[in-house]
């Protein structure tokens, strides 16, 4: 027998292979090869050795399981999903809020994101590209209304991530030392301008 149940809990890898970090490293190698969108749960665990049904059992589902190969020091689905929770009232603050009180302590890893990924190795593209994509903007755009809701929500991506470099990675003041909550309100409402167009 491959591996035992404890009850509700974690698997028990009777054969000395820890399940998670297998499936860990079949989806990197996966995502890196395919891309998220080709990439598929059943290949990955085939290619980790476990059922399918682990993904769920330890990640929720394939985005859960694509931040995760990620090695974030925050969880941006988690986040994005609370913010957005809330309905729309708000939003561009929130999301501004958010955004910077999740990096502000980690802003030498959202730097090294953007410098390694869209800079200095394209091959890293790849990657940080699908998680703007299907956890950013495909979210936002499911609670916008109109027929451009994709497009606004690429802007209000492009507005984030940009508010992002110039704090975290160009480090432009007064705005990299500025306080949280005067960054939310202030740029919160051009963010919200979008979201109510």
């Amino acid at each position: 027998m491959a591996q035992e149940r404890r009850g509700r809990g974690r698997p028990v890898a009777v054969d000395g292979v820890d399940r998670r970090t297998a499936l860990l490293d079949a989806a990197r190698e996966q995502f890196a090869a395919k891309g998220y969108a080709q990439a598929s749960l059943r290949s990955i665990a085939a290619q980790a050795g476990v059922d399918a049904s682990l993904v769920n059992h330890y990640f929720g589902d394939k985005q859960g399981l694509f931040i995760e190969t990620l090695e974030l020091p925050v969880n941006p689905l988690l986040r994005i999903r609370g913010v957005l929770d809330q309905g729309t009232e708000g939003l561009g603050e929130r999301l501004v809020r958010t955004f910077l009180s999740s990096w502000d302590p980690h802003p030498a890893v959202f730097a090294a994101i953007v410098r390694t990924g869209l800079v200095e190795s394209p091959e890293a593209t790849g990657p940080v590209l699908e998680m703007v994509r299907t956890v950013l903007r495909d979210q936002l755009a499911d609670v916008l209304d109109g027929d451009d809701a994709e497009l606004r929500a690429s802007l209000v991506v492009s507005q984030v991530l940009g508010l992002g470099v110039a704090r975290y990675v160009m480090q432009v003041e007064p705005l990299a030392s500025a306080v949280v909550e005067d960054v939310a309100v202030r740029h919160g409402s051009a963010i919200q301008a979008l979201v109510d167009d």
